[in-house]
């Protein structure tokens, strides 16, 4: 029964990061032809083009703050994956459950953190697009709970699994 649960897991988690590195791979490249835009009309062509450093901000936070959830699919921290693979198998199953419950308590905390950014930022403007600040600061609630549903997934993923191979991570 837990290694099914573990393989659904293994599932969803696969498939929402599927989606969000999409996502991110969007913005990216949206991103990347704003900064450059941003470049030709600054040096090149002079427009009176005054949004293109707002908008890559806002693309740059929202790019990087739904990547988190990438890495927690793949477990790809690098230094908490080097330091649990060093330890003795019988001591890397319970450490990871903590570390995994510790990281969703700080998710869980930034987004209900998150949740109150979004309703003062609707209150206020931003300077270039004039447009409520909801929708820039929305990131951060969005990110952690990407953040706290891939924890749970790859908890479960990985609990399931650990007691064949003792191997963390994603396996695809």
């Amino acid at each position: 029964m837990l290694q099914w649960i573990g393989d659904k897991a293994a599932t969803a988690s696969h498939g929402l990061d599927w989606v969000v590195e999409r996502i991110c791979a969007v913005l990216m490249v949206l991103l990347v032809l704003d900064v450059w835009l941003g470049v030709v009309v600054r040096y090149l062509i002079p427009l009176p083009l005054t949004f293109t450093e707002e908008l890559a901000r806002y693309l740059m936070i929202w790019t990087a703050l739904l990547a988190v959830s990438c890495g927690i699919a793949k477990r790809e921290h690098i230094g908490v994956a080097f330091f649990i693979e060093k330890l003795p198998r019988s001591v890397r199953r319970w450490l990871l459950l903590g570390f995994d419950i510790l990281a969703f308590a700080f998710f869980a905390f930034l987004f209900m953190y998150g949740l109150d950014m979004v309703e003062r930022g609707g209150r206020t403007l931003t300077m270039v697009f004039g447009m409520s600040k909801a929708l820039p600061f929305a990131a951060v609630p969005t990110a952690a709970a990407l953040a706290c549903i891939q924890l749970v997934l790859v908890a479960l993923r990985d609990q399931a699994r650990y007691g064949h191979d003792g191997h963390i991570g994603a396996v695809r």
